[in-house]
């Protein structure tokens, strides 16, 4: 019973990246793997305390500073440098050996996943973004009242259910 103006669709906010959410935290995670397997390396005297302290928290703040850094694509580049770098330490500390080739594979292998489907994502987002770009376009185009453009129209032959 208002005379109240009609609203103006709100255009929505540009999607995250699912990529760099992903990889950051795989990341971040890696980080207290590093420095974990840091102390095991200590705790089993695999080398001098000061290569393993160095090391150790090195790596852990070269993860940290990667997930930083996935703003760019140096992010990126320091991720996979860093999975490498895991998989080289298992040839380095050999009582280490097994357990850091798992792990360093395992990291890899998840970095690998959390890069592409998060690429696939992002792109989808994309879409779906340039979508919902166009729907608020016509429906500020529409706000005259004149039309529901939500309408289904029942000649088109789509028997699905709408929300």
């Amino acid at each position: 019973m208002t005379d109240a103006p009609p609203q103006q669709p709100v255009a929505p906010k540009p999607p995250r990246s699912a990529r760099r959410m992903f990889c950051s935290t795989l990341l971040g995670l890696e980080a207290f793997v590093v420095f974990f397997a840091a102390l095991a390396a200590y705790g089993l005297r695999a080398a001098e305390t000061g290569v393993i302290v160095g090391v150790g928290i090195g790596g852990a703040l070269a993860c940290l500073l990667a997930a930083g850094l996935l703003r760019t694509f140096a992010g990126y580049l320091l991720g996979t440098f860093i999975q490498g770098s895991l998989i080289a330490v298992a040839f380095v500390v050999p009582q280490m050996r097994d357990h850091m080739l798992a792990v360093g594979i395992t990291f890899a292998v998840l970095w690998i996943v959390c890069w592409r489907v998060g690429g696939r994502i992002d792109v989808e987002r994309a879409e779906r973004y340039v979508l919902e770009l166009e729907h608020a376009a016509g429906a500020a185009g529409d706000a005259s009242g004149t039309a529901d453009a939500a309408a289904p129209d029942p000649s088109d032959g789509d028997d699905r259910p709408r929300a």
